[in-house]
Formats: C-alpha cells, structure tokens, sequence
C-alpha cells in the first residue's frame, strides 16, 4: 500500500500509524456525536414532526433523513425503513470519509482496501441474511436460475458472481478515491493557488458520487435478494 506525509505525521506516536486508522475512527465519532446531539434535542422538544424553520443540526439531519429514506425506498420500495439504517449508514460514513481527501495535507481512509473490504463484507452478509430471512432455505433457489437442469451451473455461477460483488465493490471505491486525490495532490504542486480549489470542488462531486454509487449498488444486492419470484420475472422482462 502506498504511504503518504499527512498532518498526523508530525503528532508525537503517530507517525507511524496508518492515516485511516486515524481518520476512520474520527470520522466515525464526529458522526456518533452529531447523531447524539440531534437526538438529545428530539427527545428535549418531545419528538417533533415540524422541522426547524432555519437552518440547524436538527433541519440538516431532517433533510438528509428524507432523502436517503426517499432513496432507499425507490430502489427497495418494500419495507424500505428496514434497510435504511444500512443503507443510510453505508452512504454518510462513505461520503465523509471520502471528504478527508479534499482537505490538504489528509488522506482518505477510503484510499485503502481494508476499510473499503470491512464495508463491502458487510454488504455481503447483510443481503445474504436479509435474503434467507425474507425466504427461508428457499433462498438458495435464487442461485439457481430457471431451468432445472442448469441449476448445478447456474448454481456455480451464481455463487462466484456473489462472492465477487464485495471485491467489485471494494476496489471500485479504492481505485476511483484514490485516483481522485492523487490528482488533487499532483495538481496542487505543481499550481499550488487557484487550480487546486477547482479539483477540490470536483473531489467533494466525486466523494458524493462514490458514495452514492456504493449505497446504490448495496440497495440493489438487497433488493435482488428480498424479491420474491413474481418480482424477479418482472425485472427480467424490464431488462
């Protein structure tokens, strides 16, 4: 893996740690503690169903809330407040993780495979859980296909293009995270005043684009595998 100078290189004992080693837990603290905040003021106004007028912490994480809801539900429309802790979790963490990387001098912790294996493992074992929950052992007729006597191909198939969706989805988010702040800090050497704030723009576009990338895809996966079979056949006559 490719190691880089960060700001956390000059904390005393940090030096030699890994910058998402850092920066993951951070992030995902800066996230406990907003959720936190926004909770104790839910419970302090009695749960209101009228979002703030301005613009506060508590509007903000009303409108991202909808959103991601109105998200999850378009490509899951069954049940689609089961999956949204997932799926919405999935989508902030990455987003602001991959923020880090606009920041000079920060590395994001999207760059690196083990962070983006961890999630993409996760994926993996959520939809395969939702799909038998939602099945039973009839689950596994999803790797099947529909003609019998193609089931044992189909069935391997089917278990190697599985077990290949969470690579897909790892080195997906790595290469395109980690070519986007290669760019950002070859072009901030070499112009180091105005071009780097264009790139800087285009990589908080990317940072969103992959993260809703990696939400869609985790969506879809559930939602082939909760489907029931008269959805299937409907999808496949929609392809």
């Amino acid at each position: 893996m490719h190691e880089q100078l960060t700001w956390f290189s000059f904390i005393p004992g940090l030096k030699d740690v890994p910058s998402y080693m850092i920066t993951y837990p951070l992030t995902g603290a800066l996230l406990i503690l907003l959720t936190f905040l926004v909770l104790r003021t839910l419970k302090r106004r009695n749960y209101p169903e009228v979002p703030d007028e301005g613009f506060t912490l508590f509007s903000l994480f009303d409108i991202i809330y909808e959103a991601l809801y109105n998200f999850t539900a378009s490509v899951i429309p069954d049940e689609p407040e089961k999956y949204l802790p997932l799926i919405g979790t999935l989508f902030i963490l990455i987003f602001m993780s991959n923020l880090w990387g606009v920041i000079p001098g920060m590395m994001p912790p999207t760059d690196t495979l083990n962070t983006n294996a961890a999630m993409a493992v996760t994926v993996f074992v959520a939809y395969n859980y939702y799909g038998f929950k939602a099945h039973g052992i009839k689950y596994i007729k999803h790797f099947m296909g529909p003609i019998w006597w193609l089931a044992p191909i189909m069935l391997v198939v089917e278990l190697i293009s599985n077990f290949v969706r969470p690579v897909s989805l790892s080195l997906r988010l790595f290469a395109n995270m980690l070519g986007d702040h290669t760019a950002l800090g070859i072009f901030s050497h070499l112009l180091p005043v105005i071009v780097p704030i264009f790139f800087m723009i285009l990589g908080i576009f990317v940072s969103f684009i992959q993260a809703l990338v990696f939400s869609i895809l985790s969506a879809i996966y559930i939602a082939l595998a909760v489907a029931h079979e008269e959805e299937e056949k409907h999808e496949a006559a929609d392809l």
